[in-house]
């Protein structure tokens, strides 16, 4: 657990008003992670000693730019192994997360995750997020999934028309690297950006950003 701890660090160094609750289940995650990965490649093998800092904290990257309230409903598309999902979850633990994914193994271990950690605002659905019906969002958040203009034809008939927090609509959030020109000129969209290099000092995030179109 030490080991666990120490690499967590990487992330209690920029949020630092964690429960104890929450820093047990932040903690389990490498060892979760790296036993489903020898079994189930969800993670690159080469991140997955960097679970915390290219996974963990680049998901929790949104709850630094949306202190989403109690109550929100977010649907996680294309979530993979659980990111940003899981950790979202755990951050905000009176926001439901909806994690989707198309790949039935990756939702096995999303499922396992979410009982080790005893997540009870996680639920999930396998299958091809277009098809999903019924339900609505007050946010989708996906993390270098798809292109822009798909993630926005995917999340924008889930979101609900209105406004769930002071000084954001409801919207579509995701994370993306790299040069983002063309792929944002192809949708025909103007997100709003952020900058991850000013919020984590990392090497890693600096070119990486957070995207957000407001429906």
């Amino acid at each position: 657990m030490e080991k666990a701890e120490s690499k967590l660090e990487i992330v209690l160094q920029y949020f630092s008003d964690f429960s104890a609750e929450q820093i047990r289940q932040l903690g389990m995650l490498e060892s979760l992670y790296q036993d489903w990965n020898a079994k189930i490649n969800v993670i690159s093998r080469k991140d997955i000693e960097s679970l915390y800092e290219k996974h963990v904290l680049h998901s929790l990257s949104i709850a630094a730019c949306f202190p989403f309230p109690a109550g929100l409903r977010i649907i996680d598309i294309g979530t993979g192994g659980g990111f940003p999902g899981i950790p979202l979850a755990i951050f905000f633990p009176d926001v439901h997360f909806h994690l989707v994914d198309s790949v039935g193994k990756k939702i096995k271990v999303v499922e396992a995750v979410r009982e080790a950690l005893g997540l009870k605002n996680v639920s999930t659905w396998h299958g091809r997020v277009e098809d999903t019906r019924g339900d609505r969002y007050d946010f989708a958040v996906s993390r270098a999934v798809a292109p822009l203009k798909d993630l926005w034809r995917w999340s924008k008939p889930l979101l609900k028309q209105h406004r769930p927090m002071e000084a954001y609509k409801s919207g579509l959030i995701c994370l993306k690297g790299g040069d983002l020109a063309l792929e944002i000129a192809e949708s025909g969209l103007r997100p709003h950006i952020r900058e991850l290099s000013g919020l984590f000092t990392e090497p890693y995030f600096e070119d990486k950003f957070l995207l957000y179109v407001p429906v």
